[in-house]
């Protein structure tokens, strides 16, 4: 039910604008394999980029030649496939909408990747001072884009362009010094810097399952332009945990590779020789570089996206910052990566949403974008939809915000307290801590089952088991009186000290349910949410990072030691009669590779033997205490 609708008419199209609604969309009919081979013509371009070398283009151009169209580009690292001009995707676009509505299609294999020239580099550094003949990104897509509307029938000189994930980097990378012609562009769930925060590093820490299985793959040698699949790592058991154990220290990783594919994986390689924030990270910190963008911007992402949830919210907090002035909306829903371009979004793992939540951002929120910058707008003309359109998980509501993080959420501590207690007051005594010995040989797993990756359902799981492992610090509120929403980054500061040199601390807020909580219906896992400890927010800390991290250094045994970091943001309401919780831990295996306990220079390259048990201590007296900051939103 849509509790308050405001429409806008524009070309004729009734736009739906909002400050609070659940769902109203309902799944649109499948379409047909057929449609579009029996509405499109298909063909395969080589085209030339400004230093001669040529990228592979398909394009789908609509039959229908009565009219002009719209161009949507998506330049991707991942194939346009299939490859032939007789063989024909059976979607085009964002959406199966699109195709119905009528654009022109191209999809590009970047440089170096799969039947494209040139030489592959993983997230490709910007250069802001490029000579003539110089190449990154932005070129690529700029002169994409100049030969596509030169040489492409019945287009009507606008461009478009939208993808997911890399792809996503794609579209922030070539929106740089942007082409004339491209008016309304959408990066969902891009890599904005995969040290800070995107893919394979949290704060310094490695996201192991992640990198490990996804550059088993993509990172093998394509040195020509080729169709040739990479070859498939195997694992030998379910067991992620297990196998990953039994794997050791990560230098056995690239030996792993060699033994198995027969090859070098190179970029990981060049991971393990850069272990902290040094050059070759900052330059592919894209968010600097986010500057002199022309087109609509509406960057999508997810809450619950177990990749790239820090690459939305910087990208757009980048665009916004250094480009006054431009039409640069945020869209946040309660999905997982990727999770609003396919599926209802209706839920992930055992927490439900309310609704087709993914169907009515398709229908409502993407289409009428690109419909009208690409067109329907006159020069100069806005869309208006509100800056901020997000959804509150807990309520299961969408809002809207002028601005995001909302300007009215207000700060406030919650203290690690005695007795496991979590509260808003800080405590009386002058000195108190918690403890638990770290063991890297047995550490902490991240879900309760057995997997080989990273599950996407990890960011919603519940933490019951962690809640009664020894090493892990339980702290929550008692039952809440009245609903408290939070808008916002989650700040930690925690005061610690370790008996090693070197620690990671995990933290993770969860919102518990009453033990009176109806279960889900339908319910085909069995899962009783009665007590279920929902997983909202966790996030590692290197502690070699705690000043620096392009500057680590050791830990000094017995000292207490401040660490602060942010985790990212969330809309999430916790329910009269839930409780907050938040752990404190030092391992959460595999999704983070285990920490030695013991400081060595490069942590990448820790041996066996630097591996040790710690003892980790929390303060939580008023002289040393631990905390979060959560923005809450008013009455």
């Amino acid at each position: 039910m849509i509790s308050k609708v405001i429409c806008h008419a524009l070309a004729g199209v009734a736009l739906m604008i909002f400050s609070t609604l659940s769902l109203s969309a309902q799944t649109p009919a499948p379409t047909p394999d057929t449609y579009v081979k029996d509405n499109y013509t298909k063909r395969e371009e080589r085209i030339t980029m400004r230093d001669g070398v040529k990228l592979f283009t398909s394009i789908y151009i609509p039959k229908d030649a009565t009219q002009r169209y719209p161009i949507m580009l998506s330049r991707t690292p991942y194939t346009v496939s299939p490859y032939g001009p007789e063989n024909y995707k059976t979607g085009l676009g964002p959406s199966d909408l699109f195709a119905k509505e009528g654009y022109i299609f191209v999809y590009q294999d970047v440089r170096g990747r799969w039947l494209s020239e040139g030489e592959y580099v993983n997230v490709r550094p910007h250069n802001p001072a490029k000579k003539a003949g110089e190449i990154d990104e932005s070129t690529d897509t700029y002169d994409t884009v100049e030969w596509l509307v030169k040489n492409l029938p019945n287009n009507n000189g606008r461009v478009g362009m939208w993808g997911i994930s890399y792809p996503g980097f794609y579209v922030s990378a070539g929106i740089i010094d942007s082409h004339p012609a491209l008016k309304a562009v959408s990066p969902q769930a891009p890599i904005a810097d995969w040290f800070i925060g995107d893919d394979f590093h949290h704060n310094g820490a490695l996201f192991l399952p992640h990198a490990f299985n996804f550059l088993s793959g993509f990172g093998q040698p394509r040195p020509v332009p080729s169709l040739d699949q990479p070859k498939r790592f195997v694992h030998g058991t379910p067991d992620g945990y297990q196998f990953f154990l039994n794997l050791g220290p990560l230098k056995n990783a690239a030996e792993a590779y060699r033994a198995q594919l027969g090859t070098e994986i190179a970029y990981w390689n060049e991971m393990m020789a850069h272990p902290n924030y040094d050059d070759y990270w900052q330059a592919r910190n894209l968010r600097p570089n986010l500057k002199n963008i022309k087109p609509a911007v509406m960057t999508v992402g997810g809450w619950f996206d177990a990749e790239d949830l820090f690459g939305a919210l910087h990208t757009y907090q980048s665009i916004e910052k250094q480009n006054p002035g431009i039409y640069n909306i945020l869209v946040m829903g309660p999905w997982f990566h990727g999770g609003w371009a396919r599926g209802n979004g209706d839920g992930l793992g055992n927490v439900r949403f309310g609704g087709n939540q993914a169907v009515w951002y398709r229908e409502k929120i993407e289409l009428p974008f690109f419909n009208f910058y690409l067109k329907h707008a006159v020069e100069g003309s806005r869309l208006n939809f509100p800056d901020a359109v997000v959804f509150e998980t807990g309520a299961n509501q969408w809002r809207t915000y002028e601005t995001w993080p909302p300007k009215n959420a207000a700060p406030k501590e919650i203290y690690l307290r005695e007795s496991g207690k979590l509260a808003w007051e800080q405590s009386a005594e002058t000195d108190a801590f918690d403890e638990y010995i770290s063991d890297p040989a047995k550490p902490v797993p991240f879900i309760s089952n057995i997997a080989l990756g990273m599950t996407r359902e990890y960011m919603v799981d519940d933490q019951r088991e962690s809640s009664r492992r020894p090493d892990v610090l339980v702290y929550q509120t008692e039952p809440l009186a009245e609903d408290v929403t939070i808008a916002g980054p989650v700040e930690v500061a925690l005061n610690v000290s370790t008996s090693g040199t070197d620690a990671d601390f995990v933290v993770k807020l969860i919102d518990v349910y009453p033990d009176n909580a109806p279960d889900n219906a339908p319910n085909p896992t069995g899962m009783r949410m009665g007590g279920y400890q929902m997983l909202l927010r966790g996030e590692p800390f290197r502690a070699r990072f705690r000043n620096s991290f392009t500057k680590p250094e050791p830990m000094k045994p017995g000292q207490v030691t401040p660490v602060k970091f942010v985790m990212p943001d969330a809309n999430h309401t916790f329910k009269k009669g839930h409780r907050l919780m938040v752990h404190v831990q030092s391992s959460w295996f595999p999704l983070v590779d285990r920490n030695p306990q013991k400081y060595v220079e490069n942590i990448n390259t820790a041996v066996e033997s630097d591996f040790q048990k710690a003892t980790q201590r929390v303060y939580r007296g008023r002289k040393s205490p631990s905390l979060l900051k959560l923005f809450v939103l008013g009455k």
